[in-house]
């Protein structure tokens, strides 16, 4: 496994992390004791870093995740949480970055996970209805407290990093970031404020901040487990993506068919070349990639083992330019 180190965080973390949203039930395909086992041998393959959140499962994954953990694997791997996307009991979910809301969260987090502490805790999406230094202050009184080592702003503008920078430093980023989506303007039709590639990693860059990348295999579409048209089980949250359907899925798909094609002439399989895309970017800490089975677990694995020569990667970077602000 290759680790990547920053500079404001201080231990080591896998340059492949596994994101821990299909754990929670949302996609198709997941039960608890293959995601237990998924995570077991992801930290028998090298990988150290898990990225959770409540809202992902609806506490679900975040049980899931401290379940596997027991047993002292614990202390073998760097946890990022989230807070501040809250939810009715329809499921309808709401920011809030309260200092109530966030005092709360933290420790409920601790329970389901089970631990003294969360390495990076995340503030999931901006709320514009909280000020910044009420959020700023209360995730330097909790982490005082020794119950968050690290703040991760997920999804927030560059110009509120900074705001946040004055109060508690921010050591970690995350962000939408593939192939096919590198400074788009949504996500599942949330307004995204930054754009990836031109204002997040130029932050990352100046303060040495991690940077994680999220749906790195654009939830799926570039692993070619898609077909062009596209079906999902009603239950399955992909539905709600409205990249995944008429005209803008058409293009997806295409940019994809390309890709694939090249792949195939590289001899080398999609998925692999989604990380090693990421990963050979300086930015990039750790890719944050799904993984709904053990072939799918080593085969991104596998993906550390060799790199995109510069010759490919000029290929490459010509197919998806169509793409630099789709």
């Amino acid at each position: 496994m290759i680790n990547k180190k920053v500079k404001r965080i201080e231990q080591p973390i896998s340059a492949l992390g596994v994101g821990c949203w299909n754990f929670g039930g949302d996609w198709d395909n997941s039960n608890d004791d293959k995601s237990v086992e998924i995570i077991h041998a992801a930290i028998d393959l090298g990988v150290n870093f898990f990225d959770v959140a409540p809202v992902y499962g609806w506490y679900h994954s975040e049980k899931v995740l401290g379940k596997a953990l027991k047993g002292g694997l614990r202390d073998k791997v760097t946890i990022a949480s989230k807070c501040g996307l809250l939810w009715d009991e329809n499921h309808k979910t709401r920011n809030d970055l309260s200092r109530k809301s966030i005092l709360e969260e933290i420790d409920g987090s601790l329970s389901r996970l089970d631990v003294d502490y969360i390495d990076i805790y995340q503030l999931h999406w901006p709320d514009p209805n909280t000020p910044i230094e009420e959020t700023a202050q209360t995730l330097l009184e909790i982490k005082e407290a020794g119950k968050i080592r690290h703040v991760g702003l997920s999804n927030f503008s560059q110009a509120d990093v900074e705001k946040f920078e004055k109060i508690v430093p921010v050591d970690c980023q995350q962000g939408l970031y593939n192939m096919l989506e590198r400074n788009t303007s949504s996500y599942h039709n949330i307004p995204l404020e930054y754009k990836t590639e031109d204002e997040m990693l130029v932050t990352v860059k100046k303060y040495g901040q991690a940077f994680l990348p999220y749906s790195p295999y654009m939830q799926g579409l570039l692993t070619g487990r898609f077909t062009r048209e596209r079906k999902f089980s009603s239950t399955d949250i992909r539905n709600e993506n409205p990249k995944f359907f008429g005209e803008t899925y058409e293009k997806y798909f295409s940019g994809y068919e390309k890709l694939a094609a090249f792949a195939a002439e590289m001899g080398r399989p999609m998925n692999e070349i989604c990380v090693n895309w990421l990963r050979q970017k300086e930015e990039v800490t750790s890719i944050i990639g799904g993984a709904s089975t053990l072939k799918q677990l080593e085969g991104n694995v596998h993906a550390m083992t060799w790199d995109i020569q510069p010759e490919e990667m000029e290929i490459i970077n010509g197919i998806i330019e169509p793409f630099r602000y789709l």
